[in-house]
This record gives structure tokens, C-alpha cells and sequence, in this order.
């Protein structure tokens, strides 16, 4: 064979092998960022079986409250299985996450509900969403510095980006494998018995990703560290001790994943929620369209992950937050006007306001006043209202006016005054549109992100470093943002009220990241 014969072999048995590489790290965060997602979706459901009854819009934002618990935690699994990636290896680190997270999930389908087994039931979902957590955050920091470890540098962002696709795919496999059971089953069933299947069958999709992922062999670039004695022993003391590297911590947490985050899941989550719970869309109709969307979109996280490989990585998610900032409130004015016109049209037509005294509304508890049953009754149906000092209770729809709370006459009312629930008429393709500019925000804020995290930090305590302000700002800012955002729509009675949340740290972000985040692309990382 001749000289140039066996330069092109050898070419080919490095791409084939960092094909390898990067499907089966994809896979096996793919497999994760399904069985996380499965509870997010399942949410609505999940308020009715793991939570006292009596009050549906507490029991709701319970269940996101416990959605984000699972976040929480996942600081603490950063820096435990961070820590692990750098001192016995990014493979060993992220097949033991995998594992936990495959279990976790499993349990999640064999849970008691709150009918059977009372307080038990949210504190055994509690405890299942906490493994869950601690296994994703260990997850991504070792996965996104084994590609990154692996691929050529002049295409880090374009090999790393299809590492940030999991969480779309993830989440679209959770919305199909959900929308399948609930059409083969039927609702009842589904509510009752069928919900259990997507948790229940993740089990083979852990098979599959483990196999596929024992064969891979460790990151070259840790190998050397180990064979010249280079390994921190101490990677948790070594990251956040250094006052250099500390420095870089805190400019990653705050000049790029804590906005990046808030686009990701408004953009994803939150306007799934808003279409179903707001917007009173049938969750075939929304899944539909997300799932259009999310396909037609997601090649835009590769696009611009490989764009950042020419022009930077700042650049690009700078840009992405600022957008982000700017257009995610008429991103979902929009959407609402073409997923339910008559919801619009009536509340442009008819102002609502409530006027009395005694307006304690509390998210844990059942309300207790006319004035609170009056504002549940119009968040439950996805309606804005204003609340005006007032004695007693007298609430206005255009000019009809209803004294105290009685929920007969107030539905009555609706129908008089011409409102609809059920979405009429819905456009859409103005809202797969909608659906499809949300993924081009999260394309530019992640598809550059892991090559930047892993640009960022030196490599013995690399998947420390970079995780923990990952799952700083993706657990605690992400995970509670359909609560917080929820919260914030009853309390202000306004339906958009909850976009203030998202778009105030995306545009802090974004101010801070271009006054303070580095350009890395060019760095390199051995």
C-alpha cells in the first residue's frame, strides 16, 4: 500500500472512530434526557395521582415544584461525578450516571399513588426525581468533555454540537413514546394504568446505551494526563480554591449558562406548558406541533455549532441572548394567536377585574376566600385579569358584574359574554413557525456551549470545573422556571406575566457575557 494509501486508511479509521465516539455519548445522554423529561411532560398528570386533593392549580405547581427538585440537585451530582470524571476517568464517570439515572427512572414506573399509599407517594417521587438529578448532573460534564477530548479542533463546536441535540431528542422521544401510549390506550386507561409504560419500558433503551457505550476507550487526552502523573487528586479543592479558576466559574455561570438555560426551557418546556395549560390546546394537537417544530429546528443547534468553529463561540450565544430577550414575548403572543384566536379575541374584548378584599392566594393551599377562587377560577382557564383594591368581591367581565364567588354563575357568565376553552381554529403552521425560531434561540445560546465549557478550563480538572456552573444555572435557575413562571401568572393575573422570569436573565446574561466572556475557540485543550 502506498504512502498516501495509508494516510487516507488511517483518516478514515479516525473519523469512523470519532463516530463512534460521538453517537455513543450522544446515545446515552439522549437515553437520560428522555427518562428526565418523561416527568416534565407527565406533569399535569402527575399533580392529580402524588398530591393531596382539593385545590388542581396548588397540586400543578406542586408537581413542577418537585420537576425542579430534581434540578436542584444536580449541583451536588456535578461536583460528585465532576470530581470522579477527573480522577478515574470521563468514560467510568458517565456509564455509573447512566445507570442511576436508568433506575431511578424505573422506580418512577412502579411508584404508589397518593389514593394508595398517602403521603408516601410524593415523598417516594421526591426521592426518585433527587437520584434522577444527581445522575444528570454528572452526565453532561463527563460526556461533553470525552467528545470534545476527542475531536479535531479546528471542528470542536461542530462535533460537540451534535452532543447538545440529546436534550431536543430527549425530549422529543418523550412527547412521542407519551402521545403513542396515550392514543393506543385511551385516556382513562392512561391516566390510570398506561402513564407507568414510558417510565417501565426506558429499561431497554439503558441496555442498548450501555452496551454501546462499554466499547468506547477513554479520552486520549486523560490517558496522557495518567501516564505522566498529571491526574488532580484533589479536583473539587484544585477548581473552586484557585482564585484564577474560580474567576473563570463564576464568568461561565454568569455570562452564559444561566441565560442560556432560561431560553432553552422557555423556549421548550414552558411553551408546552403554556400551549396545554394556557392556552387550553389538546395535548395531540400541541404535541403535534412541538414535535414538527422540534424536528424541523434542531439541525439548527449543529448549524450553529459549527458556525461558532469559524467565528467564535461568544459571538454567537451573546447573540442568542440578546435575541432571546427581545423577541421571547412576542414568540408567545404569537403563539397564542395562532393556537387559540378566540382565547385572544375575548380577552381583548372583555377586561376582567377583580376588585375586593381578602386576596390571600397561596400556591400549597386550598383557597380559602371568594377573591381567591375568583382568580383561580380565571388562571385555570388561561384568562387575565386585574386585581383592584375593593370590600367584598365584585368581579367585572367587559360589563357584566358578579358580586362574591359562586363558579356556576361565574361559567355562565364566560358563556355569555361568548368564551371558548377549546381553541376553535387553530394555524398551524404559524405555530410550528413559532416552535421553529424558539429552537434557532437555543441553537445559537447551546450549540456552542460544550466546546466553550470545555475550552474554558484546564483539562486535570476539567469536568469539575466546568459542570458545576452548568448545573448551577441549568438546576436552579432552569429547573424551577415553570413554577416560578406559573407562580408569577397567578399572581399577576396576566398570562404572559411568567415570560418576566426568562427574559430578565437572559438580557443580565447577555450584558455580563459581553463584558466578560472570553473568546475560547481558538485555545487549546490538552
Amino acid at each position: 500500500m502506498t504512502i498516501a494509501g495509508l494516510v487516507e486508511e488511517s483518516r478514515g479509521e479516525d473519523a469512523g472512530r470519532m463516530r463512534l465516539v460521538v453517537v455513543a455519548a450522544s446515545l446515552g445522554t439522549v437515553f437520560e434526557w428522555y427518562d428526565f423529561f418523561l416527568y416534565g411532560s407527565l406533569a399535569v398528570f402527575f399533580s392529580a395521582l402524588f398530591f393531596p386533593p382539593g385545590n388542581e392549580t396548588a397540586a400543578f405547581l406542586a408537581s413542577l415544584a418537585t420537576f425542579g427538585a430534581g434540578f436542584a440537585v444536580r449541583p451536588l451530582g456535578a461536583l460528585v461525578f465532576g470530581a470522579l470524571g477527573d480522577r478515574i476517568g470521563r468514560k467510568r464517570s458517565f456509564l455509573i450516571t447512566m445507570v442511576i439515572m436508568g433506575l431511578a427512572t424505573l422506580i418512577v414506573g412502579l411508584l404508589p399513588t397518593y389514593e394508595q399509599v398517602g403521603l408516601w407517594a410524593p415523598i417516594l417521587l421526591v426521592t426518585s426525581r433527587l437520584a434522577q438529578g444527581l445522575a444528570v448532573g454528572g452526565e453532561y460534564g463527563g460526556a461533553a468533555t470525552y467528545v470534545a477530548e476527542h475531536a479535531p479542533a479546528v471542528s470542536r463546536g461542530y462535533a460537540t454540537s451534535w452532543l447538545q441535540t440529546t436534550a431536543t431528542i430527549g425530549f422529543l422521544m418523550s412527547l412521542v413514546v407519551i402521545l403513542a401510549c396515550r392514543v393506543t390506550l385511551g385516556d382513562d386507561a392512561f391516566r390510570m394504568w398506561g402513564w407507568r409504560l414510558p417510565f417501565l419500558t426506558s429499561i431497554v433503551l439503558l441496555l442498548v446505551s450501555l452496551y454501546i457505550r462499554l466499547k468506547l476507550e477513554e479520552s486520549p487526552i486523560f490517558e496522557r494526563m495518567k501516564s505522566q502523573g498529571r491526574i488532580s487528586r484533589a479536583p473539587i479543592k484544585d477548581s473552586f480554591a484557585d482564585r484564577n479558576n474560580l474567576k473563570r466559574v463564576l464568568i461561565t455561570l454568569f455570562g452564559i449558562t444561566t441565560g442560556m438555560t432560561v431560553i432553552w426551557y422557555t423556549s421548550q418546556f414552558y411553551a408546552l406548558f403554556f400551549m396545554q395549560a394556557v392556552l387550553q390546546v389538546d395535548y395531540k394537537t400541541s404535541y403535534a406541533i412541538f414535535a414538527i417544530g422540534l424536528t424541523v429546528g434542531m439541525p439548527l443547534i449543529v448549524i450553529f455549532g459549527a458556525l461558532s468553529d469559524r467565528i467564535g463561540r461568544k459571538p454567537v450565544m451573546v447573540a442568542g441572548m440578546l435575541l432571546g430577550a427581545v423577541t421571547l414575548v412576542p414568540a408567545f403572543h404569537a403563539l397564542a394567536d395562532f393556537t387559540n384566536p378566540s382565547l385572544v379575541a375575548f380577552s381583548r374584548q372583555n377586561r376582567i377585574t377583580i376588585a375586593g378584599d381578602g386576596c390571600t392566594f397561596s400556591l400549597f393551599a386550598k383557597p380559602v376566600s371568594d377573591c381567591d377562587r375568583a382568580r383561580n377560577f380565571f388562571s385555570r382557564n388561561g384568562l387575565s385579569y386585574v386585581s383592584v383594591p375593593g370590600t367584598g368581591v365584585v368581579t367585572t367581565v367587559g360589563d357584566m358584574q358578579l358580586i362574591g364567588f359562586d363558579e356556576a354563575t361565574y361559567k355562565k357568565a364566560l358563556d355569555d359574554a361568548g368564551f371558548r376553552a377549546v381553541p376553535a381554529a387553530i394555524n398551524l403552521a404559524g405555530a410550528v413557525a413559532v416552535v421553529v425560531w424558539l429552537s434557532a434561540l437555543i441553537g445559537m445560546v447551546y450549540g456552542p456551549m460544550a466546546a466553550f465549557l470545555v475550552e474554558m478550563f484546564p483539562a486535570s480538572i476539567r469536568t469539575t470545573s466546568l459542570s458545576l456552573p452548568y448545573h448551577l444555572g441549568v438546576g436552579i435557575l432552569g429547573g424551577f422556571l415553570p413554577f416560578a413562571a406559573s407562580a408569577l401568572v397567578i399572581y399577576q393575573g396576566n398570562i404572559f406575566a411568567g415570560l418576566w422570569y426568562p427574559v430578565s436573565i437572559a438580557l443580565a446574561t447577555a450584558v455580563v457575557g459581553l463584558i466578560f466572556l472570553p473568546e475560547t475557540k481558538d485555545r487549546t485543550i490538552d
